[in-house]
């Protein structure tokens, strides 16, 4: 019996999420990119679900398409991967970006190619000491996708950008965190304690609110500064008329503890 490709767990408030083709260092292929897609559906649907932690089993974070799948004999015709990323690579960095609550990768190992730009789209990514991640493309021809173009020159400048796709040199965690890449590099063995305390504050935080947040952010990268001003005033309105706001203020009056209603409110 084949192995499950992504494994599920249901814990209080969050949901974890593990790549399971560990054999293969968690690398894609169809099965697995279908059961990704299902296991975040599934999170999605369920408003007890208010942050998400996405790892990977074994060794590896995720080493990006399994090259298995795109081997052609000699002289065959040449894969459209144009329509592999159309149809899988894309929809799920769309998904990642348009779920209600927050993701935290769990970078337990390699991140490479397509498996490193799905870990940097994530919302907040801690990394193992020992992990690094690999824009890999270059070996083989190609470009950097799921995300990379954009995500990478963001997050840590065109410069760096430019030169870790072009060389496809590993970036290792720790200097992943000094550049801005990821959040931060931990010890090996806390990785999976930290992410999974973070997904349980997540899971009783204002979920609404974190998630306007994260849109805030994401849109000051293309605003000017009297766009983004608009869009905080309208965002703080809609914000400020959640029931979340209101606990939160009585909360603090009643010096408590808050009981926010998340995606029920």
């Amino acid at each position: 019996m084949a192995e499950t490709p992504v494994l599920t767990e249901v814990r209080e408030g969050y949901r974890l999420v593990t790549l399971n083709r560990p054999d293969k260092l968690n690398s894609f292929n169809e099965a697995m990119h279908q059961a990704l897609a299902d296991a975040l559906d599934e999170a999605r649907a369920d408003t007890d679900c208010r942050a998400l932690v996405l790892t990977g089993a074994g060794r590896g974070f995720c080493a990006g398409q399994d090259l298995s799948d795109r081997v052609r004999p000699e002289g065959g015709e040449a894969p459209d991967l144009g329509q592999t990323i159309e149809t899988w690579y894309n929809p799920l960095i769309r998904k990642l970006h348009d779920l209600p609550f927050p993701v935290i990768a769990a970078v337990n190992g390699t991140a490479a190619g397509a498996g490193a730009n799905i870990a940097l789209n994530c919302d907040i990514v801690l990394a193992a000491r020992s992990a690094k991640f690999i824009q890999a493309f270059a070996k083989i021809g190609l470009v950097p996708d799921s995300g990379g173009t954009w995500i990478l020159p963001r997050l840590i400048g065109l410069a760096r950008a430019k030169a870790i796709c072009l060389t496809a040199e590993p970036v290792p965690a720790e200097t992943a965190e000094a550049w801005g890449m990821i959040y931060r590099a931990v010890d090996d063995d806390a990785l999976m304690d930290d992410a999974t305390k973070l997904a349980a504050q997540f899971g009783k935080a204002p979920t609404e609110g974190l998630v306007r947040q994260r849109t805030l952010l994401d849109a000051s990268l293309d605003n000017d500064l009297a766009t983004q001003l608009d869009l905080e005033r309208d965002t703080q309105r809609a914000a400020g008329r959640h029931p979340d706001y209101a606990e939160g203020v009585r909360a603090f009056m009643e010096k408590r503890p808050p009981a926010f209603a998340g995606r029920k409110g």
